[in-house]
């Protein structure tokens, strides 16, 4: 791979040009995403993001960034909590945060929604109390650098969490394997039209940085008692680190 390439899937592309390719891919798959969620993990990601709300106490009156946040499961969930969070729901991608915002609304949560790029993100050093990247941070393109982002907008004594796809028990990797890459795209043309955004969020996956690697490069930018919990053998992980 040359200096200025990054993964998209299994393809090596220029930096600027994941960026234009990932914005496709959520152009297309936001109207439908919340559906082949529920298909494609048979209903377990509500589990998942319930189980990462469970796991994250926080204070009363928290300030808490939701990157990523995307179609706001995670975000609702969160304003639910009756703690009066100071909640931001964020995502890089407009169409994505707009259906966010629909469901926010249509549950009465009235809370800030911003389009930022998590590799500058346009908030105060030291202002949140917890980060929140539910399914999102493999899509970056700089992973590192939007990990110091986030590091440098919490404040002393805040928290990040990070919920995504990871490596799966090693006995289980062809039927995974089957799944993922024979039924998820053809999910995806029945359901969504696009069987080839479904492609790349599946190759995604594969090459997103297994729980060690991923604890290793949160440690990098600064983070302290990085530690990670698998769900479901693996399939996804909760990485939870600290800033001191």
């Amino acid at each position: 791979m040359k200096n200025d390439e990054v993964n998209f899937g299994f393809k090596n592309v220029n930096k600027d040009e994941k960026v234009k390719k990932v914005k496709e891919v959520f152009n297309s798959v936001a109207k439908n995403y919340d559906l082949m969620n529920n298909v494609m993990s048979f209903g377990l990601h509500r589990i998942w993001k319930k189980i990462v709300i469970e796991t994250t106490p926080l204070k009363s009156n928290a300030r808490i960034l939701d990157i990523a946040a995307g179609t706001a499961d995670l975000t609702l969930a969160l304003s639910k909590e009756k703690k009066n969070y100071e909640i931001f729901h964020t995502d890089i991608n407009y169409s994505m945060l707009k259906e966010g915002k629909r469901k926010l609304i249509d549950n009465g949560s009235i809370l800030p929604s911003i389009v930022c790029d998590a590799e500058n993100l346009p908030f105060p050093t030291n202002y949140f109390d917890c980060v929140t990247v539910g399914f999102g941070l493999r899509n970056m393109t700089h992973k590192d650098k939007a990990l110091s982002e986030m590091y440098r907008v919490l404040c002393p004594g805040g928290k990040l969490i990070i919920l995504e796809f990871s490596k799966i028990w090693q006995p289980l990797n062809k039927l995974y394997d089957a799944f993922s890459f024979n039924i998820v795209p053809k999910l995806g043309k029945i359901i969504a039209n696009d069987e080839a955004s479904y492609q790349y969020l599946v190759e995604s996956i594969r090459v997103h940085p297994d729980q060690d690697a991923l604890k290793k490069i949160i440690i990098k930018e600064g983070f302290e008692r990085v530690s990670y919990i698998n769900l479901n053998a693996g399939i996804v992980a909760i990485h939870k680190g600290y800033k001191f």
